[in-house]
């Protein structure tokens, strides 16, 4: 099994950074130029990414608390795929974003990777009200 785990710091207080999260049927809105749309079913949120993929993930934990969403991809290339966000105060008006993504097959590390890194950086700039 593959494991990514991408952190990036910003300047944002933990609380608007973790608005961006608690709605996941708008994740497009939080990571523009990497999502084109995203929608949510009950539990099962469809995101379509740039390039045209279309991913289904079930949204497996939602805890305002901890600043953490957990989903799982349940449709597509994944043989396992889960993967959670976890919002972290750092200090006055800062917070951090830890990002870990656990699949099969280990070779998608290839896509799965540079998707996070375009992510977390759509991610900075939205929370940084630069986008």
């Amino acid at each position: 099994m593959a494991t990514i785990i991408r952190t990036i710091d910003l300047d944002a207080p933990a609380d608007a950074a973790w608005r961006l999260l608690e709605a996941p049927g708008e994740a497009a809105r939080a990571f523009p130029g990497v999502l084109t749309d995203s929608h949510i079913d009950g539990d099962v949120r469809t995101v379509t990414f740039a390039g045209g993929l279309v991913a289904r993930e079930r949204i497996v934990t939602l805890d305002p608390e901890a600043g953490r969403i957990a989903y799982s991809v349940i449709e597509g290339r994944f043989s396992h795929h889960s993967a959670a966000m976890q919002v972290e105060a750092a200090g006055e008006g800062k917070c951090r974003l830890v990002w870990t993504s656990d699949f099969l097959p280990q070779e998608a590390t290839a896509m799965v990777g540079p998707l996070m890194d375009q992510g977390l950086a759509a991610f900075k700039a939205v929370a940084e009200g630069r986008a």
